[in-house]
């Protein structure tokens, strides 16, 4: 807050002098003229006083008064100065941050309006993804049955069934999916053409020190040495989810190179589940600056990891946008973007909502099925109506309600609910 101080007052008295005078000097008519005698005019004797007590025809002096700083009300101090400055260097910041991102915001909604195209549904290439209680003993054949009843007609072709996670020094027991020399001729049996790849991944330690370290050189070659057992066990693919992975991660490209010669040399499927890309440019920059943790990838870093394997899944959830009609927009844009940085010779699929949080950076009103469908859509049809290797991801099953499953096979499959 600025300082002020009160206006200074004028102290004088305007009395006349003891002459009895006015200020023209002429004498006042109240005053009577002195008379004298003829002889020599004998002077009066003054009046006298005492030390302690002023004459009495006088005035008393009034004591001095200090004298205010006669400060303007609008000077400032310099902690005042420091604080204005400040203060319009917040607002000039605010400005910086918010402008693009109410711009940004408004392109989404727009990005949601129109009708999709006619022929923008499944390609049956759609894939989901599983839970660990289907290798580690808890599924029953029954259970497998009701599934495949479920997923019978959807377009779904790729199951993903959890079968890590990786420890960090990339190794993975065999303990871990034991299940799965019966799941897979099971699945086989009920779903034939459906493929059944194990879900690998780990915590990365790129933000914090505990998790698997992409850098070593010893723990890429056990990930590859894990991806080798899970495919001997009758896999026939590997689909890895490692974050968080920032953007630019030239290891995990070179892991993704190895995993690729392993795979294809087993006639087998490399599959990844992918961040985001950037929905402004440069923005994994700046976000990681702001907060410690990038989250989207580059469109140029999403295209690298693209041309290295046979699927790449877009995570187009937690999201942070607050609405349906956002939320969907949101979608359609990473669905041009992914669908421009994907050759069309690698499967690309956008991932639904199959879960249920509300939570900082997920809403559960906004981010729903309906929305994400639509917002593939919109995003398909105008940037490859066409595209022959697409479809959408389903996570994950045991978090799916039948809100869900409808919205699906209404919106994308347009098929009918099991019996």
């Amino acid at each position: 807050m600025e300082n002020s101080t009160d206006p200074t007052t004028d102290g004088s008295d305007g009395d006349r002098d003891d002459s009895g005078r006015d200020d023209s000097g002429s004498r006042t008519a109240a005053q009577p003229e002195k008379t004298t005698d003829t002889a020599t005019d004998t002077p009066a004797p003054a009046p006298t006083s005492t030390p302690d007590e002023p004459a009495p025809d006088k005035p008393t002096p009034a004591p001095d008064k200090p004298t205010p700083d006669k400060k303007s009300p609008h000077k400032q101090t310099p902690r005042s100065r420091t604080l204005r400055r400040t203060r319009r260097t917040l607002l000039v910041l605010a400005l910086v941050l918010l402008l693009p991102l109410l711009a940004a915001e408004t392109a989404l909604r727009v990005n949601y309006t129109g009708d999709p195209a006619e022929g923008t549904r499944t390609r049956g290439q759609d894939a989901i993804w599983l839970g660990h209680a289907w290798v580690d003993g808890r599924k029953k054949d029954a259970d497998i049955e009701a599934l495949a009843a479920r997923l019978r007609g959807t377009g779904i072709r790729d199951l993903y069934v959890h079968a890590g996670p990786l420890e960090h020094d990339g190794t993975l027991p065999a303990s871990a999916y034991r299940g799965a020399g019966r799941l897979i001729p099971a699945v086989h049996r009920a779903l034939p053409g459906v493929r059944v790849q194990a879900w690998l991944g780990d915590v990365l330690a790129t933000e914090s020190p505990d998790g698997l370290r992409l850098e070593r050189a010893a723990t890429r070659a056990a990930v590859v040495e894990s991806t080798r057992a899970v495919l001997a066990a009758g896999f026939e693919g590997a689909h890895f989810d490692l974050e968080p992975l920032h953007s630019g991660d030239r290891d995990y490209l070179g892991l993704l190179d190895d995993l690729r010669a392993l795979t294809h040399a087993h006639g087998a499927v490399l599959s990844v589940a992918a961040h985001q890309i950037d929905p402004l440019p440069a923005f994994h920059s700046v976000w990681g600056t702001l907060t410690g943790h990038p989250k989207w990838w580059s469109q140029a870093y999403f295209g690298e990891v693209a041309r290295r394997v046979d699927q790449i899944a877009v995570m187009s959830y937690d999201t942070m946008q607050p609405s349906q009609s956002l939320y969907g927009g949101y979608v359609a844009q990473q669905t041009s973007l992914a669908l421009e940085a994907t050759p069309p010779t690698t499967g690309l699929l956008m991932g639904l909502p199959f879960f249920h949080e509300n939570r900082f950076g997920h809403w559960d009103h906004a981010e729903t099925v309906p929305a994400a469908v639509r917002g593939v859509r919109l995003g398909l049809s105008r940037t490859d109506a066409d595209r022959l290797r697409f479809g959408v991801a389903l996570y994950v099953d045991f978090a799916a309600t039948e809100a869900d499953w409808t919205a699906y096979r209404e919106g994308w499959a347009r098929t009918a609910p099991p019996e």
